[in-house]
């Protein structure tokens, strides 16, 4: 196989991630720490695949119906086994690290473990879609995973200096309930397609759209709220 569909498999999530770092710059994280909440990612993505056959295979002869059938799949399988192994990886292993002491951080490693995940499911999908799978994905599931990973990322910065135990965890629910919501309805609707036709693969767009506007906005909260604290 030509190696041009890898590399491009590849580079989505590269620049996504450099991008990430750009709304780091006041004070920015070592490269070092970044390089290894990637490849955090990138070995997540065995634990979540397994996860995922075994939620499926236990799950799934339980929904006859399509429709049940497309948010058990869309939901559960792929968004909440997915977003829960990203928060995983970063509450146990990077989350206490000295490194982590702002709000932006919160964000720039959770894009960074998320990006690397996507960055290996992009190879497993690409080595056998080839360039037209490459190009699709570079516009709608690498930037899924980036905006997922950004506002769960988000809730993980807050979290980190909450004032009690009760409300670190509540926040951190809050931003994986969101998480799983965003990555959920994407899936969903690209499941529905056999159903509802090209309309619901569509619907995709506006949805990133609207999550990027939200990821905008915490990156702006972030960055005040460092500012704020002397962070």
């Amino acid at each position: 196989m030509s190696a041009v569909p890898i590399i491009m498999a590849i580079i989505p999530s590269l620049v996504l991630v450099f991008l990430f770092m750009r709304f780091d710059r006041r004070r920015p994280e070592p490269k070092g720490e970044i390089m290894r909440a990637f490849m955090l990612g990138v070995f997540s993505t065995f634990p979540v695949l397994i996860l995922e056959v075994l939620v499926d295979t236990f799950f799934s002869p339980w929904f006859i119906n399509p429709l049940y059938l497309a948010i058990l799949e869309a939901f559960i399988v792929a968004a909440l086994c997915e977003e829960g192994i990203k928060l995983m990886v970063v509450r146990y292993f990077l989350y206490r690290r000295s490194h982590f002491n702002e709000v932006m951080d919160g964000i720039v490693y959770t894009v960074a473990a998320g990006l690397g995940f996507a960055c290996l499911e992009n190879i497993i999908y690409v080595a056998s879609g080839g360039i037209a799978v490459a190009l699709t994905r570079a516009f709608t599931a690498v930037p899924l995973h980036a905006v997922c990973s950004a506002l769960l990322g988000y809730a993980l910065g807050v979290a980190r200096f909450a004032p009690t135990a009760a409300e670190e965890q509540r926040l951190i629910a809050g931003g994986l309930f969101l998480a799983v919501f965003i990555h959920g309805t994407y899936n969903f609707l690209l499941f529905m397609v056999p159903f509802w036709g090209g309309l619901s693969a569509l619907g995709v767009f506006p949805l990133l759209f609207i999550a990027a506007r939200m990821v905008r906005e915490r990156l702006r909260r972030a960055e005040l709220a460092d500012r704020n604290q002397g962070r």
